[in-house]
């Protein structure tokens, strides 16, 4: 009897981005797909067919330099097209695309590049002494800005036969855990994205989606970009957010579609703003009317994370489902939610942890590489992927978020794990105990802040040392890690078997001023 990852590589058989690619540019080869816009300078648009050259020309140029199936690949840029097409050109490889946050620091780097096996990487110029120091032992490292010198002729581009199920690309998510872990996405989850992400938010062929959110994310490379290939829609790509430049690019390329973050909403309030624009949906975590009625577009509710790939709980506006739902599991999605405690589910209206099932390497993320015991921590024997996500279900089956585990704070749309961050203060002498949490913020959602208990060797003044503290974490971690507050405090308030009451310190972190 096969098994059900085999039946499930069946529905995918012969297909990969390669495939995908391939299949567009013969369709419709002079529909844009990417078009880029920098803040400043000229923008460039590639078409399905200049696309799918430039990554066949690149792809050349990668097995030229020994690059073969399997080899991993650091991509380490702000988002330009010049990555986006490196990504693509190790997927025809069959290599994998490690695409890494521009905003980590050279041990940070040094980390991706060794867990990840990389050897070679694609680095924007400005990050290039940083990575040539980190990554000493990779065989080649090419800037961006030089991409071109690497070109083959598109004749020359290797060809494989299709599997599904190959690794194409590794993004880092923080965790509850204190490093970084590296999720490995197929082909498959790519083909699965494209297949079922426009169906999530009513994206059409004619669409097209804005991406200003960093491509070594999950929502721009999947949630975005995959979505686009899915239909052979456009995508617009910025380097990043910028308020004076969100409505003359939107009203420019008539963008349909965006991703919304908080920070986004101030954008429709400006003097600027046109009181009719063509953004009809907005990809947000929950039903909101109010916030439809006063961006002018209608709100698609899409939870997801880096390892579910593409949105696996949704809610569609015209639904009628109720304020703050995330709506229902996304059909080939399984959802369970239960006790953190015991494993078994809770009953109607109570909060627990939710979990998520699928094949993997389809629905689901392929692995966490080089890491058995996450692997093993992560999934249940049954298959069950544990979120760390804590949910309600109310009745008609609608999911509402209620909270994540506190441990891992949500900043700005990235993912910090506050032990992390606490093991980067305790390198600073004088610390008896610390505890990081995360203090609201009128932009980002939140910033961590840490509070510190001295002890012996520490240095007297308040203010010294809370600044040794930041300093030293600044040159640990990336910089929407650092703690942007320390507060020394006599005593933590406990909870029960003395652990710390971190609820307490949240609040207390919110009653201090703003930072």
């Amino acid at each position: 009897m096969a098994t059900a990852t085999e039946i499930a590589a069946l529905q995918m058989q012969g297909q990969d981005i390669p495939w995908l690619l391939t299949h567009w540019a013969a369709i419709q080869p002079d529909k844009p797909l990417l078009v880029w816009e920098p803040r400043d300078g000229e923008g460039r648009t590639w078409t399905y067919a200049q696309f799918l050259e430039d990554v066949k020309r690149l792809a050349a140029g990668l097995a030229s330099r020994d690059i073969v199936k399997g080899d991993k690949v650091l991509i380490h840029s702000d988002n330009c097209p010049e990555m986006v097409i490196a990504w693509y050109a190790c997927a025809w490889v069959g290599a994998v695309g490690v695409a890494t946050n521009t905003r980590s620091v050279a041990a940070e780097v040094e980390y991706f590049i060794s867990k990840a096996q990389c050897v070679a990487a694609i680095v924007q110029g400005d990050y290039a002494d940083m990575v040539h120091a980190a990554g000493e032992t990779m065989r080649f490292i090419v800037t961006t800005e030089h991409l071109e010198h690497l070109y083959g002729s598109a004749d020359d581009a290797p060809v494989r036969e299709a599997e599904p199920l190959l690794p194409a690309g590794i993004l880092f998510t923080s965790g509850t855990t204190n490093k970084p872990k590296a999720v490995v996405h197929t082909h498959a989850n790519a083909i699965w994205a494209g297949r079922i992400g426009p169906r999530n938010i009513d994206l059409n062929r004619e669409d097209t989606y804005l991406i200003y959110l960093p491509f070594f994310h999950v929502n721009a490379q999947s949630w975005t970009l995959w979505s686009v290939l899915g239909v052979g829609a456009t995508a617009v790509l910025t380097p990043k957010w910028s308020t004076s430049n969100f409505w003359p690019v939107v009203t420019k390329h008539q963008v349909s579609h965006i991703s919304l973050m908080p920070f986004v909403f101030s954008a429709f309030s400006l003097p600027e703003a046109p009181k009719e624009h063509p953004i009809r949906a907005g990809v947000f975590g929950m039903i909101m009317p109010e916030v439809d009625a006063w961006l002018g577009l209608r709100v698609y509710a899409g939870y997801g994370m880096t390892e579910t790939v593409t949105h696996a709980i949704t809610g569609r506006p015209q639904e009628g489902w109720p304020r703050m739902s995330m709506g229902h599991p996304t059909p080939g999605y399984e959802a369970l939610v239960v006790s953190k405690e015991t494993g078994e589910p809770v009953a109607l209206g109570e909060t627990g942890e939710l979990w998520m099932r699928g094949t993997r390497g389809i629905q689901l993320f392929l692995e966490y590489f080089d890491n058995p015991e996450a692997n093993e921590s992560s999934f249940t024997e049954d298959g069950w992927f544990k979120t760390g996500d804590m949910v309600k279900v109310l009745e008609g089956g609608n999911v509402v978020y209620t909270d994540r585990d506190k441990d891992l704070l949500k900043v700005g749309g990235e993912n910090v794990s506050a032990r992390e961050v606490e093991d980067a203060c305790r390198v600073v002498p004088g610390i008896a105990e610390v505890a990081v949490v995360g203090k609201h913020h009128e932009w980002l959602s939140m910033v961590p802040v840490a509070f510190v208990i001295k002890g012996p060797g520490a240095e007297p003044d308040d203010t010294l040392f809370e600044k040794a503290i930041i300093e030293a974490c600044a040159g640990a971690l990336a910089d929407f890690k650092v703690p942007r507050a320390v507060y020394v405090v006599d005593e933590f308030p406990r909870a029960t078997l003395e652990k710390v009451a971190k609820n307490v310190l949240r609040e207390l972190a919110d009653s201090y001023p703003d930072v």
